[in-house]
């Protein structure tokens, strides 16, 4: 527990040196780059809200994560880091963050800040604490199961944190069923099958992904979506047999190897 609380001392410090920095996003939308979605969202995701993203059976965790990076990937304005906190049973279960994984979908992983927190008491007391720091891109908060301490009242801390300071929040939640919360946008994700490219070569990432809740508005919609890394953006799938380029930067393989920051 000491050697926890000198970790998040730390990452405390470290957002607090970026406190200065300014972020006129709230009340702004974070366009997903897909006409459908940002359609039936009123233009996209709201900044500086409280969203929740569920894997739709435990088996899809993967999936979940993937989306999950990809939305704070599009929400990260040139310069402003990304934070992801998880727990320890997330670190047990769902192994150790994937750098190259996280390099292949567009992140920069000297962009990221990474801490692990060892109980949800924890996690939800740092992610208070990060969206005060104005300087953020996105906040992620990841946890498995249903702790009790992520209860409505948690819930409603996190979104007047997150539309005080303009910073998006986005809880992870694996093995979990949905409750009620504040959160303005709640999703449920799956693995698609993707669009094989040139040469029988690994399609780009797909997924189906569900807008099981939205307060301002009607959900259930259902939507089939493909991740363009280069441009940070979902997209329609391509149709079977299209020619699609490979990425710009080549594959993670291709890349140097870059130490994720943790704290």
């Amino acid at each position: 527990m000491a050697e926890s609380t000198r970790s998040f001392a730390l990452l405390r410090r470290r957002i607090e040196a970026m406190a200065g920095r300014a972020n006129d996003a709230t009340g702004t939308r974070l366009s997903l780059g897909h006409d459908s979605l940002d359609a039936s969202l009123d233009g996209g995701l709201s900044r500086g809200r409280l969203h929740e993203v569920f894997a739709s059976e435990t088996d899809e965790a993967a999936a979940a994560t993937g989306f999950a990076m990809m939305l704070a990937l599009r929400a990260q304005t040139e310069g402003t880091p990304l934070l992801w906190l998880r727990t320890d049973a997330a670190e047990r279960r769902a192994g150790r963050f994937h750098a190259p994984g996280f390099l292949e979908l567009g992140g920069d992983p000297d962009r990221l800040m990474l801490a692990v927190a060892p109980d949800e008491t924890m996690l939800l007391r740092c992610v208070a604490d990060a969206l005060r720091c104005a300087g953020l891109g996105m906040v992620v908060a990841e946890c498995w199961g249903s702790p009790p301490a992520l209860d409505l009242t948690a819930s409603r801390r996190l979104t007047l944190a997150a539309e005080q300071s303009g910073v998006t929040a986005l809880l992870l939640r694996i093995d979990a069923s949905p409750a009620p919360s504040a959160a303005d946008t709640r999703w449920s994700v799956a693995a698609a099958p993707s669009t094989p490219l040139e040469a029988d070569a690994p399609g780009l990432p797909a997924l189906d992904i569900e807008l099981l809740r939205r307060r301002a508005g009607p959900a259930g919609q259902r939507w089939r979506v493909e991740w363009n890394r280069d441009e940070r953006c979902f997209r329609e799938p391509a149709l079977p047999g299209a020619v699609v380029p490979f990425p710009v930067g080549g594959s993670a393989g291709d890349q140097p190897a870059r130490l994720v920051r943790s704290a």
